[in-house]
C-alpha cells in the first residue's frame, strides 16, 4: 500500500481526470504488451517483509516514526499502522547463488533493524498476526502519518457507506464491527516478487495462483487474532473482509473484491488482469501526475489498490525497459529469517516447474478449483486435503512430499540455481513437512500448554525467532 500520495482530500473532478489518464495508460499498455514492447529478461527475485516493533511486555510499540527516521536506511518504510515497518530486498537475478544472495541480504538489513529496535528499547518481531494485539489497539491514532492511509480510509469506508464488518469461522469465531480500515494493520506478510520474460507472464501468473495453496499452508503462521483461534492463515479472511470493498456496479455485490483470490486464470495475457481493474474497480486514489503515459503513473496507483493475492505488477528495468512481475501476497511473515528464504526458494521452483509445464499443456487445474484449494489450506493449513492436477485429491503433506518437492527442485534446477543452496533450503521445506510444524502450530501447540498467556508465547516465539532456527526445529513448548 505504501506509494505516499499528495492530499487526503480529492474532488469531483480529480476522478474524472485520473479515470481518462487510467484508460489512456490502459490502452497504451495493452498495446505495448502485445507488440512486445517488455522486458524479456530472465527471472528476478526479490521480496519485502512486514514486521512490528513491540515493547518490552510484547505490546504494540505506536512509533515507527522516530524509528524509521533514526534508522534512516532506504530499505525501510512505514507501513499502514505506527507498530509497523515494511523492509525490502535489493532484487536478484534467478540463477546460481541468488538465494545465498537473498539470504546474506535479509540478515544483513534485518539485523541492523533489530539492533536498531533494540537500540531504542524495542523490539523487532516478524510473525503473521500478533497475538497481544488488542482491537483497541487499531484506531486511527495509531495510523502512519501518510496521506495515503488517511484517504484510503476514507475512500473505502465511503464505497462500503457502512462499517467494516469481521465475521470469521475457525476453530473458534470471530464476530466484530470495526469503524475504519485499521484492521488491516493487523496482518503482516511475506511478499515475494518475481520478475519474469513478458512472453511467459501470464503462465508465471497462472503458476503462481497454483502454487497458493501449497504455500499458504506451508508459510501459515497467524492463527490468533484479537484472542481468538480462528485459521491456520487468519490473514486471509481478516485482510478479506478488512477491506471490504468491491468492483463497480454488481461486481460490488459480486466476485470481484479488491482482496480477493482474483476471478480467473489469465486465458491469453496478463495484460487481462490490467483490463479488469480499468472496467470492475473504482479509482480510489485519482492522485494528480505530471508525467507521460509511458510511465503508467496512474496505472501502477490504482493496481496498487486491488491487493489479489497474486498481483501483477509493472515496473522499470534499470536501462528504463518496462517489466512484469509478479507479487505473491499468501505467506505470512516470519518465523524467522532462514524460513522466510527457504519459502521463497520453493515458491521460486516449483512456479519454475508449473510455468515449463503450462506452457506444453495449458490450464493445469480448474481455476474454482484452485481457489478452493486455496481457502481450504488456509483455513486447515497442512491438516488438509487438496485436489491437484490430475483432479485426485491428497492429503496435502503427501502431495509435498511426493510431487510438489521434486518440482520445486527441478524448477530450480532449471533455473541453473546452486545445487548446494537447493538442497539446504528445501531441507528445511522436508524438515517443516515432516514435523508438521509450522508457526500456526507451534503457537497452537503453546496456547494448548499455557492458555490465554498471548504475552509469554510472543516472548518465546521471539526467542526462537532471534536463534534463526528453522520452525520445523522449533521445540513445543
Amino acid at each position: 500500500m505504501g506509494q505516499e500520495v499528495h492530499t487526503q482530500v480529492y474532488q469531483a473532478a480529480d476522478f474524472q481526470h485520473f479515470q481518462q489518464q487510467l484508460a489512456v495508460e490502459t490502452k497504451l499498455l495493452e498495446q505495448l504488451i502485445t507488440q512486445g514492447g517488455f522486458s524479456e529478461r530472465n527471472p528476478v527475485a526479490g521480496f519485502e517483509i512486514e514486521a512490528w516493533l513491540l515493547d518490552d511486555a510484547m505490546q504494540p510499540a505506536p512509533c515507527n516514526a522516530a524509528y524509521l527516521s533514526s534508522f534512516n536506511n532506504p530499505l525501510a518504510s512505514a507501513e499502514l499502522a505506527k507498530f509497523t515497518i515494511e523492509l525490502n530486498t535489493p532484487p536478484v537475478p534467478l540463477m546460481g547463488k541468488a538465494l545465498t544472495q537473498l539470504n546474506e541480504d535479509l540478515l544483513s538489513t534485518w539485523r541492523q533493524a533489530e539492533q536498531h529496535a533494540r537500540n531504542m528499547q524495542l523490539q523487532l518481531l516478524m510473525i503473521g498476526t500478533l497475538p497481544t494485539l488488542s482491537q483497541d489497539d487499531l484506531h486511527l491514532g495509531n495510523m502512519s502519518d501518510m496521506n495515503r492511509y488517511r484517504a484510503l480510509n476514507e475512500q473505502v469506508l465511503k464505497t462500503r457507506n457502512k462499517p467494516i464488518h469481521l465475521d470469521i469461522v475457525g476453530l473458534e469465531h470471530l464476530k466484530t464491527d470495526h469503524h475504519d480500515v485499521m484492521l488491516e494493520a493487523a496482518a503482516t506478510s511475506f511478499q515475494l516478487h518475481l520478475q519474469c520474460p513478458l512472453s511467459l507472464a501470464a503462465h508465471y501468473y497462472n503458476a503462481s495462483i497454483l502454487a497458493s495453496a501449497p504455500m499458504v499452508a506451508l508459510c501459515a503462521n497467524a492463527p490468533f487474532v484479537f484472542g481468538k483461534d480462528l485459521w491456520h492463515e487468519s490473514r486471509i479472511p481478516l485482510f478479506e473482509q478488512a477491506i471490504g470493498a468491491g468492483g463497480l456496479g454488481g461486481a460490488a455485490h459480486g466476485p470481484l473484491w479488491r482482496v480477493s483470490f482474483g476471478s480467473d486464470f489469465a486465458r491469453h495475457s496478463i495484460f487481462e488482469c490490467f483490463a479488469e481493474n480499468l472496467k470492475h474497480f473504482p479509482v480510489l486514489l485519482p492522485e494528480y501526475f505530471a508525467t507521460e503515459p509511458e510511465d503508467f503513473q496512474c496505472l501502477r496507483l490504482h493496481n496498487g489498490t486491488i491487493w489479489r493475492w497474486n498481483r501483477p505488477l509493472v515496473g522499470f528495468d534499470d536501462d528504463g525497459t518496462p517489466h512484469i512481475r509478479i507479487e505473491h501476497r499468501t505467506p505470512s511473515a516470519g518465523p524467522t529469517e532462514i524460513d522466510a528464504i527457504a519459502n521463497a526458494a520453493f515458491f521460486y521452483g516449483l512456479c519454475q516447474n508449473l510455468c515449463e509445464q503450462l506452457q506444453t499443456h495449458g490450464t493445469l487445474l480448474p481455476f474454482a478449483q484452485a481457489k478452493d484449494n486455496f481457502y481450504q489450506a488456509a483455513r486447515h493449513g497442512l491438516d488438509t486435503h487438496i485436489v491437484w492436477l490430475n483432479d485426485q485429491k491428497y492429503r496435502l503433506p503427501k502431495l509435498l512430499e511426493n510431487e510438489l518437492l521434486p518440482r520445486a527442485a527441478l524448477g530450480l534446477k532449471s533455473l541453473h540455481i546452486d545445487a548446494a543452496d537447493i538442497t539446504l533450503y528445501l531441507d528445511i521445506i522436508r524438515q517443516r513437512i515432516a514435523s508438521l510444524q509450522n508457526g500456526s502450530t507451534w503457537q497452537r501447540r503453546f496456547m494448548q500448554k499455557y492458555p490465554n498467556d498471548f504475552a509469554a508465547m510472543t516472548r518465546c516465539y521471539l526467542d526462537n525467532q532471534r536463534r534463526n532456527r528453522p520452525i520445523g526445529e522449533w521445540d513445543n513448548p
